[in-house]
């Protein structure tokens, strides 16, 4: 049942739990800047950098795909382990990677080490982007978490958009490039040592001593088809053709290895993604939401500094202040909706008006933008961008978290994260390939029509430099960066119109005020229809799954022998049941979604665990046997009974 109703405190009681959530989210919240600002402050950087390794530009590439690859494919695998494992000492190890990873980028002396260091760097990232999102719901109920939400969009912003502005900051001062990546290590250290010292998230427990188990099969098929789809939309285009063998190559496997970890997945104890969250359907529409979201926001977002510096003429530093409109709309709009949210408890109509906000933003950009449009024009349509970023991206991943168990958290929180950086990642390569094919198209037929000759200084694919390019050039070179710019607006515009479709179709589900899903308490509120069971006796009791995953609300009635009923119960949401019955010779029937199965067990005084998997196709009288007609381990109802041997008097009663 969803609690609306807000907890009564006394002054001195909230202050003192305002002051046990903003402690450790401090922690996480350094931890996070830092992870979000290492894939952004290289941006103006690479050049320097590259040039002083002796990089091609192909290392170029690898060395912004890498940590992006390792942080997509991880993301939802320290989600999971988080569900596993105690979420305090996942979030400590994310940070050290990170900061391990981070120094040995500093240090790097080759292209090579640096990109083998940028993977360490990524996995780290990986891990805070997932559970920064995880500690904070276990910690903060879905009511007061809108606030603390519009903390962490706002500082994802600022990490996103300020990026540059620092790296560009870093990179002309005698500090030099390899402080790009020391910055962030002081303040990854602190945030440590913080999270030692003030948080404190409970370890999950597994029901009945059932020890956690890794899905290693799943986790790793979904890293492969993430890494090679990624690879394809990062590579393509510049390491060979969108229409090439080895395109087509990375298309074929990773959607062969999809399809793997699909089935996998589907019969996975412990999926890495479990795919009964996606018979919800706010999970699914805030999954599609985020998708586009993530394509819209990285990739209209991280080619502005380009834009001002080639389209424009202003330098890093520069181009980095240029962007405070976007910073400013994204910090502001991010707080002020998580405090609405806190207030009202309703969020819909703010992941609605985000939506719009940031629609509206990149039609006025694509209408707008060129090398020589006003820049007030520009501001207002990176400020309306910003309010939508700011008030969607953490608040559809807040929409999720409100419909899930606790246990599940975060799987369901790292999944919605996942397929956001998917989108962003497909994004900047793909919208990356728009840029660079339009601005070459357009520089060539400029300087054709004014029978310039650009030479070398912009042929190759290279960025050029401006201050390099006589007066003619540097023009056509400016006014087709301008261009280009607009028509990456114009392409994002409808996929964020899409994440406002997904967003009007969804449902909404009042902010509870507990951490964990409440159980019904009755049939009316869709509570477990249960009749009478005897006060005392031993338990039954087991796990009802439907092709791997749990069955969550399966019926379980329980017959004695003349085939009245003794009982009745309904599985939780992680299809787990539990009821007292008497001793001797019992009847199980169980149904869930029209699957009937039923099976006759011998009850001892020490209770009796059993664990039914219903498969498509159960015959409709329940029977299930093996080919040699006897039951077996394999069958349509597999049953494995094991004696209760620890219980306490209330698994009596």
């Amino acid at each position: 049942m969803t609690s609306t109703t807000r907890p009564v405190r006394t002054p001195e009681e909230a202050a003192a739990h305002r002051r046990d959530v903003l402690l450790p989210l401090t922690g996480l919240l350094m931890a996070l800047f830092v992870g979000v600002l290492s894939s952004t402050i290289v941006s103006n950087a690479l050049p320097r950098i590259l040039g002083d390794l002796g990089g091609t530009q192909a290392e170029y590439t690898w060395v912004v795909s890498a940590s992006l690859l390792a942080m997509t494919a991880s993301t939802p695998i320290w989600g999971k382990l988080a569900d596993l494992y105690s979420k305090k000492l996942l979030v400590q190890a994310a940070i050290g990677i990170f900061l391990i990873g981070s120094l040995l980028c500093g240090l790097a002396v080759s292209t090579g080490q640096l990109i083998g260091f940028r993977v360490l760097q990524g996995l780290g990232m990986g891990g805070l982007q997932a559970l920064t999102q995880v500690v904070i719901a276990a910690i903060i109920t879905p009511r007061e978490r809108g606030r603390y939400m519009g903390y962490l969009s706002g500082i994802m912003s600022i990490a996103v958009v300020g990026g540059p502005l620092l790296g560009g900051i870093i990179v002309d001062s005698p500090l030099g490039w390899r402080w790009c990546f020391f910055v962030g290590v002081p303040l990854a250290a602190l945030s440590l040592l913080v999270l030692q010292r003030t948080l404190n998230v409970p370890t999950p427990v597994r029901a009945d001593g059932e020890r956690p188990s890794i899905d290693y099969l799943g986790a790793t098929l979904i890293a492969a088809a993430v890494s090679a789809l990624l690879l394809w939309t990062s590579l393509a285009g510049k390491q060979f053709g969108w229409a090439s063998p080895t395109s087509f190559g990375l298309i074929g496997a990773g959607l062969v290895l999809l399809v793997g970890a699909i089935v996998v997945e589907r019969r996975a104890t412990d999926p890495v993604v479990p795919p009964f969250l996606f018979r919800d359907r706010t999970v699914v529409l805030a999954t599609v939401a985020s998708l586009f979201v993530g394509v819209a926001m990285f990739g209209s977002t991280i080619f502005l500094s380009q834009y001002f510096q080639l389209a424009r003429g202003a330098s890093a530093t520069e181009a980095g202040l240029l962007t405070l409109p976007m910073i400013v709309g994204m910090f502001g709009a991010s707080n002020v909706a998580g405090q609405l949210i806190t207030r009202t408890g309703v969020w819909k109509r703010y992941l609605v008006g985000g939506a719009v906000s940031l629609t509206a933003g990149l039609a006025l950009g694509a209408a707008v933008i060129s090398s020589t449009a006003p820049y007030w024009l520009v501001a207002v349509a990176m400020a309306l961008v910003g309010i939508g970023v700011g008030t969607t991206q953490q608040n559809l991943v807040l929409a999720v978290q409100n419909t899930v168990a606790l246990r599940h958290m975060g799987a369901a929180s790292s999944t919605v994260t996942f397929f956001r950086s998917l989108g962003g990642s497909a994004g900047v390569a793909g919208l990356g390939a728009l840029l660079a094919s339009v601005v070459g198209s357009r520089t060539a037929a400029g300087l054709a029509d004014a029978g310039v000759d650009g030479g070398a200084a912009v042929g190759g694919g290279q960025v050029p430099h401006l201050a390099d390019l006589p007066e003619p050039v540097r023009s056509i070179v400016m006014e087709s960066y301008g261009h280009a710019t607009s028509m990456i607006f114009l392409v994002a515009a409808p996929l964020a119109f899409l994440a406002l479709l997904a967003i009007l179709a969804l449902r909404e589900v009042p902010l509870r005020d507990t951490l964990d899903i409440a159980k019904p308490a009755d049939p009316a509120a869709g509570a477990p229809a249960t009749t009478p069971a005897p006060p005392t006796g031993p338990v039954l009791h087991g796990f009802v799954r439907a092709d791997g995953a749990p069955a969550g609300g399966a019926v379980l009635t329980v017959l004695d022998g003349t085939g009245d009923e003794l009982g009745r119960t309904r599985a939780d949401a992680d299809g787990h049941y539990r009821i007292c019955v008497a001793t001797g010779i019992v009847s199980t029937v169980y149904r869930w979604e029209g699957r009937p199965a039923a099976r006759r067990v011998t009850v001892g005084a020490d209770g009796l665990r059993l664990d039914v998997d219903l498969s498509a196709g159960t015959p409709a009288d329940g029977t299930a046997r093996t080919t040699d007609g006897h039951p077996g381990r394999h069958e349509l109802v597999s049953v494995i009974e094991a004696p209760e041997r620890e219980r306490t008097g209330a698994d009596r009663g």
